[in-house]
């Protein structure tokens, strides 16, 4: 098979990682990919976002299957372009897309499904907006912008005040562009959160393993949210029972109220799930892969991942199922000088291949380029060049191990050879998971299958 993967971060280097070893893979292509992709794929110099060059690219070289990364160009329609010109890929539809391009669209969804979610409220004017404020006698509340804001556009707001400088922001400013036209004001849920990815057909579901994420920038939840600044898989407490039940009740329908409107949904479904004391609630969907939550997962899947897109994108998962190494796995990410209110680029990183060759370990990289121009001819990665930094989040070390304190600490071990100017990383990824493990932690209070 010829495959190509859109996008060019730590999720698209895991999922190409994941292809080069399938037994259906011949070659493998990334647009526009990264240094550490390079190695494994041949990366081609087109944007994910500029859909019409890859159309283009994709009826040049043959493509036998797509699978897109982020979830801008699945808003955009890039499934949808690619259907209409019969080349198969993996990514939902433009309007299934919208379960994460539309929060109000996603609400709606989830309302007609009967998954337990947080109560809301839809507003397009200022007076409206206002009025429901006006109202609210419990706070926090979330005021959240309908659509894409490059996960900037959700604000907690702790009182009156607070809220309505986040509705004056959206619907007067236009903080955020075409995605403030509209906005939702949220009940603001409490509890535990976990991160369930699935593999979709439109109407069979697979559940992959649970993960959770961090946010923050700083050790101990601190600081300005990031895009993930590490995750680990699985999640002491969050058991089979509830996994099999959050299915039952928001996946498949889900799913099936998607179907009533016209909409076959085949993808990944990532559903951001959070634990109260009335049980599993569902937050939001996404679209796509997570992101660190990717690269925690994918080194426990024993199954063949592109085997599996094949086969969702077909329609044709019924039947199948997913293995998994028994060995969980931490996965700590190293982000550029400034992140996230601003980013470095262009510093030297040194260690990548003493990490690497560590046991059990994977270095996925994201924002990593070359140093001189673009990579060889053909995008393989050229000899003795230096890698460099390209800002945002730099790169995400995984790895296994027989407990969580053995991933944890191999994971960090390896992190030790790797050096960069600014580098940031957290240092308490999975810490709860290992006190979890021993019986000292209970991450979920409330039980997440009641």
């Amino acid at each position: 098979m010829r495959v190509l993967v859109v996008g060019g971060g730590g999720r698209e280097h895991a999922l190409v990682h994941a292809f080069a070893s399938s037994r259906l893979a011949a070659q493998l292509f990334c647009a526009p990919g990264n240094a550490g992709i390079a190695e494994e794929a041949d990366c081609v110099d087109v944007g994910a976002d500029d859909l019409p060059a890859l159309l283009a690219f994709a009826k040049k070289e043959h493509i036998d299957l797509t699978v897109v990364g982020p979830e801008a160009p699945l808003v955009a329609g890039l499934a949808d372009l690619f259907a209409e010109n019969q080349l198969p890929v993996f990514g939902p539809s433009r309007l299934a897309a919208q379960l994460e391009g539309s929060k109000a669209f996603a609400k709606d969804v989830m309302y007609d499904a009967g998954a337990p979610t947080g109560r809301f409220r839809r507003h397009d004017n200022l007076d409206d907006a206002l009025r429901c404020l006006e109202m609210q006698d419990t706070w926090p509340l979330v005021v959240k912008a309908d659509g894409l804001a490059a996960g900037k556009g959700v604000v907690i707001a702790n009182d009156y005040e607070e809220a309505h400088r986040a509705v004056e922001e959206n619907l007067v400013d236009g903080r955020y562009g075409a995605a403030s036209s509209v906005l939702i004001i949220e009940e603001f849920l409490t509890g535990p959160e976990v991160s369930l990815l699935a593999l979709c057909d439109g109407k069979t579901v697979l559940p992959m393993a649970p993960a959770q994420d961090y946010k923050r920038i700083f050790a101990g939840d601190r600081g300005p949210n990031t895009g993930g600044m590490g995750s680990y898989c699985p999640v002491p407490g969050f058991e089979q029972a509830a996994v099999d039940r959050v299915v039952d009740e928001v996946y498949e329908p889900v799913l099936a109220a998607l179907r009533k409107r016209g909409i076959d949904y085949r993808g990944v479904l990532y559903g951001g799930l959070i634990v109260t004391d009335e049980g599993v609630k569902l937050l939001e969907f996404n679209c796509r892969f997570g992101d660190p939550e990717t690269q925690a997962i994918l080194p426990r899947l024993e199954s063949d991942l592109l085997e599996l897109c094949l086969a969702a994108a077909g329609g044709e998962l019924g039947g199948m199922s997913l293995s998994w190494k028994p060995q969980p796995c931490v996965s700590v990410v190293m982000a550029s000088r400034g992140y996230p209110e601003s980013s470095s680029k262009g510093d030297v990183i040194s260690g990548l291949a003493e990490a690497a060759a560590e046991p059990d370990v994977t270095v996925y990289h994201a924002g990593t380029a070359f140093a001189a121009q673009a990579p060889a001819a053909g995008g393989a990665a050229p000899a003795g060049r230096p890698i460099v930094t390209a800002g945002g989040r730099v790169l995400a070390v995984s790895a296994l191990g027989q407990d969580f304190a053995a991933a944890r600490r191999c994971a960090y071990d390896a992190l030790e050879h790797i050096r960069f100017d600014g580098m940031q990383s957290r240092t308490d990824i999975a810490e709860r998971a290992v006190k979890a493990e021993r019986h000292e932690l209970d991450l979920f209070p409330s039980t997440p299958a009641s």
